[in-house]
């Protein structure tokens, strides 16, 4: 065996990211590679049906570790991870994102002395009050090998002292994912079923503790949300703990016209919906990335992104945590559009590949194939 090779998910994030990573790994017969599931996200429309939907192998374990405070949960992956790797130990660990998951297990692999890669380092919201900052600090601080997506990323691990030749620019394993699927997608009835046309609806997602945890900002974004769907039809698929905060805050969401909601959608549904949307409004990374190759405005409800190359190609916009000044920049965009839109370098469908013939390269045994 020429590399021996274990890639950690555990958040819904992270199963998008691992796939076009297992789709690589799998085109490379000298390569054993298994797929570790930490179960930080448990329900089976945040986890279970993304592996089904993105072609993703049965992990080989599943730690069902579920949901906890961070420490809590940090703590029981790490202890769950451990005895997997006394009992068969791999080349190189690879973690993505910025998850419990992510730090946890690249804590135990280093520790243990198993080289581990980071997918998706270098990014940086410059706000540890975010916990996923935090963690992508400390995964970038103690990983062999850094794969980064935006020149931003390379320049923030320069910053931070990083060797060189420890960063390797690959692009956006998440936008390998979209391309694969997005003829798919085409296929989807997800603007029929529920009941809005095509390139008419606004496509939000909210579930950052910034946003959902405070019930006076819960019901202020409720209130622009009421305002937008006055405008154009809002799709809302709710993320479980998001619509927990809702229904603690005392709103009623069935009540407001022009407001569409549903449960968490499968990846190929959800990228069918934002790809058939005039505007998305977030709070996620993700979708702020997805946006670029879909080419639809996307409104960011944060502060600041970890991502500031979706600004620069003009496709994203920070509209902060006002919901005032969202709903300001919302209006404009549906009544002018969003102007010229670009998509960042090297977002073309083939990082993963990159990935996986550096780790070969680098951590194969001798005289392997590479």
């Amino acid at each position: 065996m020429s590399l021996d090779v274990i890639t950690i998910a555990g958040a819904r994030p992270n199963f998008m990211k691992i796939a076009p990573l297992s789709w690589a790994f799998g085109r490379r017969p000298s390569v054993r590679h298994r797929i570790v599931h930490t179960g930080q996200h448990y329900d089976a429309n945040m986890s279970g049906r993304f592996f089904e939907d993105l072609r993703i192998p049965e992990p080989w374990r599943n730690l069902n570790v579920g949901s906890a405070p961070h420490g809590r949960q940090t703590a029981e992956i790490m202890s769950r991870f451990e005895p997997l790797l006394e009992e068969d130990r791999p080349d190189v660990v690879v973690v993505v994102g910025d998850v419990n998951s992510t730090i946890a297990c690249a804590l135990v692999a280093s520790k243990m002395g198993i080289p581990v890669a980071h997918v998706e380092a270098g990014l940086r919201s410059f706000d540890r009050s975010m916990p996923e900052e935090i963690n992508r600090l400390l995964t970038d601080a103690i990983a062999d090998v850094l794969y980064v997506t935006e020149p931003s990323a390379v320049r923030n691990l320069a910053h931070e002292g990083c060797d060189p030749k420890r960063v390797v620019m690959t692009g956006n394993v998440m936008i390998d994912t979209l391309l694969e699927f997005r003829e798919r997608a085409t296929h989807s009835d997800i603007t029929e079923r529920l009941g809005v046309p095509r390139k008419s609806c606004v496509t939000m997602t909210l579930h950052r503790p910034s946003n959902v945890d405070d019930r006076v900002k819960v019901r202020a974004l409720v209130d622009m949300m009421t305002e937008v769907a006055s405008l154009a039809p809002v799709v809302f698929p709710i993320h479980p703990r998001t619509r927990t905060r809702i229904k603690e805050a005392g709103v009623d969401l069935a009540s407001i016209p022009g407001l569409v909601t549903c449960d968490p959608l499968g990846y190929v549904d959800f990228l069918a919906l934002m790809d058939r949307s005039r505007l998305l409004m977030t709070d996620s990374g993700g979708v702020q990335e997805e946006a670029c190759l879909l080419q639809v405005p996307c409104l960011t409800l944060r502060d600041n992104t970890e991502r500031p190359v979706t600004v620069d190609v003009g496709v994203n916009r920070l509209v902060g945590s006002n919901p005032a000044e969202a709903l300001r920049v919302a209006k404009l965009i549906l009544r002018d559009g969003a102007g010229k839109m670009g998509i960042p370098e090297m977002w073309d469908g083939h990082a993963a590949e990159r990935i996986v013939t550096d780790l070969v390269a680098r951590f194969s045994g001798p005289g392997s194939p590479a």
